[in-house]
């Protein structure tokens, strides 16, 4: 747990059995809510949309406002959001954006970011420039296969109707 939060660079991990793709769900259903951008990167972020998609109604206690950019298209980006949502080591294109970039987007926003670090975890830094990650142990981590995680730094808000998925429960 230890080397986790290293990697990370989070103060607090909740450990699954499941995908990356349970984690990813887990994570979106517990914190997303308001002006959601989503970076479209390619296959991997598309899951994200999809996700957040399939979930709106069980946010819909929360308005949710869902735009998503093209990441060539960042900086025309403008407005408010709560949240910047991205995959930026999008393994179906080979494609990698900086952490750091995607940070100052957020920023420049007002926004949280939120990443899908599977396929960078234990491979990248910078981990910690997001407020909340998920991702799996069966690739950066060269780890065992059916493990799960999300690393952050405070706990989320929404409260999730699913025994399974809900933060608490893990």
């Amino acid at each position: 747990l230890k080397k986790l939060k290293e990697l990370s660079g989070h103060k607090e991990i909740i450990r699954m059995q499941g995908s990356a793709s349970l984690a990813i769900e887990v994570m979106i259903l517990n914190y997303l809510y308001g002006n959601i951008l989503v970076v479209d990167t390619g296959y991997y972020s598309a899951r994200l949309s999809g996700i957040i998609q399939n979930s709106l109604s069980k946010l819909s206690k929360n308005t949710i406002n869902l735009d998503i950019v093209n990441w060539n298209d960042l900086n025309s980006v403008k407005g408010n959001y709560d949240w910047v949502v991205a995959c930026y080591t999008e393994t179906s294109c080979g494609l990698k954006l900086p952490i750091e970039l995607l940070s100052e987007l957020s920023i420049s926003l007002s926004a949280k970011l939120m990443l899908d670090a599977t396929a960078s975890i234990g491979l990248e830094k910078n981990h910690s420039l997001a407020h909340v990650i998920a991702y799996s142990s069966c690739k950066g981590l060269f780890g065992l296969t059916g493990a799960s995680f999300i690393a952050y730094n405070q706990l989320p808000t929404n409260k999730v109707d699913s025994f399974y998925l809900d933060f608490a429960s893990h």
